[in-house]
């Protein structure tokens, strides 16, 4: 049924971490992460992660986001940084600085953000976090 390559792929799919923050939660706080987060309540702080954020259409961020990958259904307020694709929802409320690779809004979202979508900016962005981990492994 599998061979080699599906089976690793199926692993590495169904062993990926999800996290989430419940409706009427809050969270004050910098969160560091390698899987997925959706966020349904309420998170004030700096989330960054190697996967995807999903923020449910009561979710709510004011901070700092970095991810591979974005959905933004509820609010989002502050720098917004996402080295592939964010989707902006209808429902969505976004303010802010934002840094993509790709982007995609449906009609009916509130997008009041300064946004740059360059593969260069994204480079950028990529080498800086290297740096700065370079930097933390080094203390």
């Amino acid at each position: 049924m599998f061979n080699s390559k599906n089976k690793e792929n199926f692993e590495k799919t169904t062993n990926m971490d999800r996290n989430v923050i419940a409706k009427k939660s809050v969270f004050k706080g910098d969160i560091t992460s390698e899987g997925d987060f959706r966020i349904d309540g309420i998170l004030e702080g700096t989330l960054q992660t190697k996967g995807r954020v999903i923020v449910g259409k009561e979710g709510e961020i004011i901070g700092t986001i970095e991810a591979e990958n974005a959905d933004i259904e509820g609010k989002f307020s502050g720098e917004l940084k996402v080295l592939n694709v964010l989707t902006i929802k209808s429902a969505a409320h976004i303010s802010g600085n934002v840094l993509v690779g790709k982007l995609a809004v449906e009609p009916g979202a509130i997008f009041n953000a300064t946004c740059a979508m360059k593969g260069s900016a994204v480079k950028e962005l990529n080498q800086k976090n290297d740096q700065k981990r370079l930097q933390e492994t080094a203390s």
